[in-house]
Protein backbone atom coordinates (compact mmCIF):
# COMPACT_ATOMS: atom_id res chain seq x y z
CA UNK A 1 0.00 0.00 0.00
CA UNK A 2 1.57 3.39 -0.91
CA UNK A 3 1.90 6.81 1.14
CA UNK A 4 -1.85 7.69 -0.12
CA UNK A 5 -3.57 5.12 -0.06
CA UNK A 6 -2.47 4.64 3.57
CA UNK A 7 -3.56 8.13 4.19
CA UNK A 8 -6.99 7.45 2.87
CA UNK A 9 -7.30 3.84 4.31
CA UNK A 10 -6.53 5.60 7.74
CA UNK A 11 -9.38 8.59 7.10
CA UNK A 12 -12.04 6.18 6.60
CA UNK A 13 -11.17 3.98 9.77
CA UNK A 14 -11.06 7.55 11.99
CA UNK A 15 -14.73 8.45 10.93
CA UNK A 16 -16.05 4.89 11.30
CA UNK A 17 -14.50 5.50 14.90
CA UNK A 18 -15.84 9.43 15.17
CA UNK A 19 -19.45 7.53 14.08
CA UNK A 20 -19.28 5.42 16.59
CA UNK A 21 -18.37 7.76 19.46
CA UNK A 22 -21.27 10.43 17.69
CA UNK A 23 -24.04 7.76 17.96
CA UNK A 24 -23.83 6.12 14.26
CA UNK A 25 -22.70 2.94 13.51
CA UNK A 26 -19.16 1.58 12.78
CA UNK A 27 -18.25 2.71 9.49
CA UNK A 28 -16.58 5.07 7.44
CA UNK A 29 -15.89 6.01 3.59
CA UNK A 30 -13.89 8.52 1.64
CA UNK A 31 -14.29 8.57 -2.21
CA UNK A 32 -10.41 9.99 -3.99
CA UNK A 33 -9.93 11.28 -7.37
CA UNK A 34 -6.44 12.38 -8.32
CA UNK A 35 -4.99 11.87 -4.56
CA UNK A 36 -7.17 13.58 -3.08
CA UNK A 37 -10.08 13.00 -1.15
CA UNK A 38 -13.33 14.42 -2.64
CA UNK A 39 -16.10 13.30 -0.43
CA UNK A 40 -16.14 11.35 3.03
CA UNK A 41 -19.40 9.96 4.92
CA UNK A 42 -20.26 7.90 7.83
CA UNK A 43 -23.02 6.18 9.03
CA UNK A 44 -25.56 8.33 9.59
CA UNK A 45 -28.56 5.25 9.86
CA UNK A 46 -30.22 5.73 13.41
CA UNK A 47 -28.77 9.56 13.34
CA UNK A 48 -30.98 10.43 10.39
CA UNK A 49 -33.62 7.38 10.71
CA UNK A 50 -32.31 6.50 6.94
CA UNK A 51 -31.47 2.53 6.28
CA UNK A 52 -29.83 3.90 3.35
CA UNK A 53 -27.47 6.32 4.70
CA UNK A 54 -24.79 3.83 5.22
CA UNK A 55 -21.00 5.50 5.10
CA UNK A 56 -20.34 4.63 1.66
CA UNK A 57 -23.92 5.64 0.16
CA UNK A 58 -23.09 9.31 2.12
CA UNK A 59 -19.80 9.24 0.13
CA UNK A 60 -21.51 8.73 -3.41
CA UNK A 61 -24.22 11.35 -2.33
CA UNK A 62 -21.59 13.87 -1.32
CA UNK A 63 -18.89 12.81 -3.98
CA UNK A 64 -21.82 12.68 -6.86
CA UNK A 65 -22.98 16.64 -5.78
CA UNK A 66 -19.56 18.02 -5.60
CA UNK A 67 -18.47 17.00 -9.13
CA UNK A 68 -22.17 17.71 -10.80
CA UNK A 69 -22.08 14.38 -11.95
CA UNK A 70 -23.65 10.64 -11.48
CA UNK A 71 -20.99 8.70 -13.03
CA UNK A 72 -17.87 8.30 -10.50
CA UNK A 73 -15.38 6.65 -13.02
CA UNK A 74 -12.17 7.74 -11.90
CA UNK A 75 -12.48 7.38 -8.95
CA UNK A 76 -11.54 5.31 -6.26
CA UNK A 77 -13.71 3.81 -2.75
CA UNK A 78 -11.93 3.68 0.71
CA UNK A 79 -13.83 2.16 3.38
CA UNK A 80 -13.86 1.01 6.86
CA UNK A 81 -15.50 -2.56 6.27
CA UNK A 82 -16.67 -4.63 3.46
CA UNK A 83 -19.28 -3.04 1.52
CA UNK A 84 -23.43 -4.20 2.03
CA UNK A 85 -24.88 -5.72 -0.95
CA UNK A 86 -26.98 -2.27 -1.25
CA UNK A 87 -23.78 -0.27 -0.90
CA UNK A 88 -21.95 -2.90 -3.28
CA UNK A 89 -25.08 -2.21 -5.94
CA UNK A 90 -24.42 1.81 -5.70
CA UNK A 91 -20.85 1.51 -6.42
CA UNK A 92 -21.71 -0.38 -9.15
CA UNK A 93 -24.07 1.96 -10.38
CA UNK A 94 -22.08 5.18 -9.70
CA UNK A 95 -18.76 3.37 -11.74
CA UNK A 96 -16.30 3.78 -9.08
CA UNK A 97 -13.11 2.37 -10.20
CA UNK A 98 -11.80 0.24 -7.06
CA UNK A 99 -12.94 -0.08 -3.92
CA UNK A 100 -10.67 -0.76 -0.38
CA UNK A 101 -12.14 -1.98 2.65
CA UNK A 102 -10.66 -2.79 6.21
CA UNK A 103 -12.78 -5.27 7.84
CA UNK A 104 -14.40 -7.92 6.02
CA UNK A 105 -18.67 -9.02 6.38
CA UNK A 106 -17.91 -11.57 8.48
CA UNK A 107 -15.99 -9.21 11.05
CA UNK A 108 -19.06 -7.47 10.60
CA UNK A 109 -21.13 -10.07 11.48
CA UNK A 110 -19.10 -10.92 14.34
CA UNK A 111 -21.03 -7.59 16.11
CA UNK A 112 -24.26 -7.52 14.68
CA UNK A 113 -24.34 -6.37 10.82
CA UNK A 114 -24.51 -9.47 9.60
CA UNK A 115 -26.06 -9.31 5.52
CA UNK A 116 -25.54 -12.91 4.56
CA UNK A 117 -29.23 -13.25 4.72
CA UNK A 118 -29.54 -10.92 2.04
CA UNK A 119 -26.86 -12.22 -0.27
CA UNK A 120 -29.50 -15.38 0.59
CA UNK A 121 -32.06 -14.22 -0.36
CA UNK A 122 -31.11 -12.48 -3.39
CA UNK A 123 -30.70 -16.34 -5.12
CA UNK A 124 -34.24 -17.63 -3.86
CA UNK A 125 -36.98 -17.89 -6.41
CA UNK A 126 -39.60 -14.83 -6.10
CA UNK A 127 -41.69 -17.10 -4.50
CA UNK A 128 -39.33 -18.03 -1.57
CA UNK A 129 -38.23 -14.80 -0.46
CA UNK A 130 -38.87 -13.09 2.92
CA UNK A 131 -40.65 -10.20 1.10
CA UNK A 132 -42.57 -11.31 -1.92
CA UNK A 133 -42.39 -9.59 -5.31
CA UNK A 134 -45.87 -9.43 -6.62
CA UNK A 135 -45.80 -8.06 -10.44
CA UNK A 136 -49.25 -6.03 -10.81
CA UNK A 137 -50.13 -3.84 -13.86
CA UNK A 138 -47.16 -4.62 -16.03
CA UNK A 139 -49.03 -3.37 -19.01
CA UNK A 140 -50.03 0.02 -17.82
CA UNK A 141 -46.53 0.03 -16.38
CA UNK A 142 -44.97 0.08 -19.88
CA UNK A 143 -45.93 3.80 -20.82
CA UNK A 144 -43.04 5.24 -19.14
CA UNK A 145 -40.66 3.07 -20.40
CA UNK A 146 -42.26 3.55 -24.00
CA UNK A 147 -41.47 7.14 -23.70
CA UNK A 148 -38.24 6.74 -22.05
CA UNK A 149 -37.18 4.05 -25.01
CA UNK A 150 -38.42 6.54 -27.47
CA UNK A 151 -37.08 9.63 -26.04
CA UNK A 152 -34.33 11.24 -28.24
CA UNK A 153 -32.23 13.44 -25.98
CA UNK A 154 -32.15 11.19 -22.53
CA UNK A 155 -29.32 10.95 -20.31
CA UNK A 156 -28.44 7.47 -20.58
CA UNK A 157 -26.96 5.70 -17.51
Amino acid sequence: MDKFSSIFMNRAIQLSINSVENGGGPFGSVIVKNNKIISEGSNMVTLKNDPTAHGEIVAIRKACKKLKKFNLDGTELYTSCEPCPMCLSAIYWSHIDIVYYGNSRIDAAQIGFDDNFIYEEFSKNFNYRKIPLKQKMKNESKEAFSLWDKKIDKIKY
